[in-house]
């Protein structure tokens, strides 16, 4: 028994030692792949040497002696630190995931090849400008250069078993046409109407709702900065003035002029409002060549500086979310087509062939139409009509790159202008400032000019008689230069006044973000940058502003509601992390907006307006049928702070930020055991409305999307301009860099926004030698 024992010990011994020698291997490997940072490597494409400098964040300054040098060096970093994150985004934009992941993303697949993202950018790959083509192609080498180099691949590589295929052109723009489609989200509120309207909820009700952006709420600009003649109503009938807000991607951005300022020169502050993942969505870098000199958020896959500045500029930009997609109601006529123009078309097909790890193919058939894609064809749950798309970044020409490129070579608001106006979509909210002082807005787009009547707030007939009849041109875009109220806001609030020509959508985010941004810039004469930083940490609720009148007249059903009650009261309404009152106003909320659940078929309903005034002045939806008590509103908010507090028992949380976590998940890792090297959790505050981001899951609390970016310009100082942006630049999860500026971003830290050389490792990128 004694050798037997012996002998089991001694094969346990082997076992774990094997297991070591495994994970030490493993280890070995992936710490391997981390990037080359020091040194020198002979790269093939390049025609004179390249300086990359990265600092002890990893934060990362190119130097190059010309542009297409500059992009190819650009290309070849974003690949060092981001390869796996860009593959991963191609294969989005392809519609090929299921190569590498399986079944389990056929129906995302299938969804991407219907919208035809990649045959757009395809398409616009050949249209380029020459200047903006040079750019794409040096970026697309520099990626290829990586991948040519030797250097080892990033884990997530060799764990699904395949090695990336050469970039091309299409590659690096198709991640530009997934950015507009993540920004452009009207279809999906088209379909909502359409189908709240089939189930019977009259066009009156649906006003109730989902009430219109209101006429005292804040716009971007004011009918003295647009100094035009405002001509009419935006909207032909009430039913037409709907505006549903939404959490799609949103942000804010804001520029303050030196006459409000203790600088006398202007400050300008961006926060872009994303998906949280990991590793982030951005990459800080700076970007120094002949007639380019930017430093900002650069996005892995694209060349240039998104959001940043130069040396005389500096720029922002949030979602406009500019209605520049419609659906239109197809009259299929039996095995023939479709009726457009008072004849029958038959529809365009396009195989898709869709190949699934394991060798299986699918061949998806997709129909076309004169608008577009048939996308109803692609939904789990298609309504009984089938629609097809019209959608701007769907059109073969789009030249956004070359828009960005121009804005970071910019030197004044005329150059700058210029620049955007190849822009196409997603139309953002840029605010603009210069070393001179000038503040000024601009939304640039093509937005489509729709027939009177045509709002494009729901599906129309696709029979011809409401198509588009062309773009805005560039003089009619909203914007202003050196308001005199010497600042400009911006939080996806309505742009435009009442009586503006024409609307850019319906379909704005309620003004709480923005009227807080506006209250605090007016609370002091003079603003400095940490006014700037504050407001951008700002996590005070108007929503909490708005509901409180409520808590006062309701009666509580529990002497613990009635304590909870009081205690909310007496709260100032800020939404910090370590609040508990925090915690039990956003579950009293959640509780609130189950009210309309039996009448619109969704769980939850979070419109504040449409509940403010059933709480107020009562609702159908306020009596619960389980009960024989006819209930009023204001029962309906007592039972759902008993709800509220029943849900706070059974979570254990005693602070906001105990349930309230901002989750960076990975794509794929997420879903193995690897999620605990991969993902990355942390406390946060704030609520869909505060002005520093936090919406939540109402099920789970947790926070997908967030301040994914932060920068503030000080024009006084550009030197000293900051920035910051959650996670960290290494993509590779073994790397020190991979989530080192996350405690930063949670506790409002930033980085130093400056071209000054940092101290760091320095890797010098060569010319391959002549044979």
């Amino acid at each position: 028994m004694k050798r037997f024992l012996r002998g089991l010990a001694w094969l346990l011994g082997l076992f774990l030692f094997l297991a070591l020698l495994l994970g030490f291997s493993g280890y070995l490997y992936l710490r391997a792949s981390l990037p080359q940072g020091e040194g020198r490597i002979a790269l093939e494409g390049l025609s004179a040497p390249v300086e990359v400098v990265r600092d002890g964040k990893g934060v990362v300054r190119i130097r190059a002696a010309t542009l297409k040098d500059l992009f190819f060096a650009q290309g070849f970093v974003h690949a060092q630190e981001r390869l796996w994150q860009m593959e991963f985004q191609r294969r989005v934009g392809q519609g090929r995931l299921s190569e590498i992941l399986g079944e389990a993303t056929l129906p995302q697949d299938r969804f991407l090849r219907t919208w035809g993202f990649y045959r757009a950018a395809q398409a616009a790959y050949g249209r380029l400008y020459p200047e903006e083509k040079e750019a794409v192609d040096a970026y697309a080498a520099g990626v290829n250069a990586f991948l040519a180099s030797g250097a080892p691949l990033p884990p997530e590589f060799r764990l699904l078993g395949f090695r990336p295929e050469p970039w091309t052109g299409p590659d690096v723009l198709v991640w530009a046409k997934m950015m507009s489609y993540d920004l452009s989200g009207n279809w999906e509120e088209e379909l909502k109407r359409h189908r709240l309207l089939a189930r019977g909820v009259s066009p009156k009700r649906l006003l109730e709702l989902m009430p219109p952006y209101p006429e005292d709420a804040p716009t971007i600009l004011s009918a003295e900065d647009l100094k035009l003649p405002l001509k009419r109503e935006e909207a032909p009938s009430a039913l037409l003035r709907m505006a549903p807000p939404r959490f799609m991607e949103a942000s804010n951005n804001w520029v303050v002029s030196g006459s409000r300022t203790e600088t006398g020169k202007p400050f300008l502050a961006n926060d872009p409002h994303l998906a949280l993942q990991a590793p982030s969505l951005w990459f800080l870098m700076a970007l120094e060549a002949p007639g380019l000199r930017a430093i900002g958020a650069t996005l892995p896959g694209l060349p240039g500086v998104v959001i940043g500045r130069n040396e005389r500029i500096a720029w922002g930009v949030t979602n406009v979310g500019a209605d520049v997609e419609d659906l239109y109601l197809l009259e299929e006529v039996e095995g023939r087509g479709y009726r457009y123009k008072g004849r029958v078309v038959p529809y365009g097909v396009r195989e898709e062939v869709i190949r699934v790890k394991g060798g299986r193919e699918e061949v998806l058939k997709v129909r076309e139409t004169v608008y577009g894609p048939v996308i109803t064809d692609a939904l789990e749950d298609p309504p009984k009509t089938p629609m097809a798309l019209r959608w701007v970044s769907l059109d073969e020409e789009d030249h956004i790159l070359m828009a960005f490129l121009g804005v970071n070579r910019a030197g004044n608001w005329e150059e700058f202008k210029k620049a955007l106006l190849p822009y196409s979509a997603p139309s953002q909210n840029f605010v603009y400032a210069d070393v001179e002082g000038n503040i000024g807005y601009i939304a640039p787009g093509k937005f489509p000019v729709r027939k009177e009547g045509h709002t494009g707030m729901v599906p129309v007939p696709g029979n011809g008689e409401w198509d588009w009849v062309g773009y805005r041109r560039p003089e009619e875009w909203p914007q202003a230069f050196n308001p005199a109220r010497g600042y400009l806001v911006t939080a996806n609030h309505k742009v435009t006044p009442k009586g503006f020509p024409y609307a850019l959508t319906y379909d704005w985010a309620e003004p709480y973000r923005a009227e807080r941004i506006e209250e605090l810039l007016l609370a002091k004469e003079k603003l400095s940058l940490e006014d700037m930083k504050a407001i951008q940490q700002d996590q005070k609720s108007l929503l909490y502003r708005d509901f409180r009148p409520v808590l006062e007249l309701l009666t509580p059903l529990s002497e613990g509601a009635r304590a909870w009650r009081d205690r909310l009261l007496a709260w100032d309404g800020t939404m910090a992390p370590g609040s508990e009152e925090a915690l039990v106003f956003a579950l009293w909320y959640t509780e609130l907006t189950r009210l309309p659940q039996r009448e619109v078929g969704e769980a939850y309903w979070d419109e504040p307006r449409y509940l403010l005034k059933a709480l107020k002045e009562g609702d159908k939806n306020c009596d619960q049928p389980e009960t024989e008590y006819r209930e009023s509103c204001l029962d309906y908010a007592a039972l759902a702070l008993e709800r509220a507090l029943d849900r706070k028992e059974a979570l254990g949380a005693r602070a906001w930020g105990e349930v309230h976590r901002a989750r960076f998940p990975h794509a794929v890792l997420t879903h193995t055991p690897l999620k605990r090297l991969s993902d990355r959790e942390v406390a946060f505050g704030g609520d869909r409305y505060t002005v520093n981001v936090g919406p939540f899951d109402p099920e789970t609390l947790a926070m997908g999307h967030g301040p994914s970016y932060r920068q503030i310009v000080d024009l006084s100082d550009m030197e000293g301009s900051l920035f910051v942006h959650p996670m960290g630049q290494s993509g590779h999860f073994l790397s020190r860099h991979y989530a080192d500026l996350l405690p930063l971003w949670q506790r409002g830290d930033y980085l130093p926004m400056r071209f000054g050389a940092p101290l760091g490792r320095t890797l010098l990128l060569e010319p391959l030698p002549s044979p």
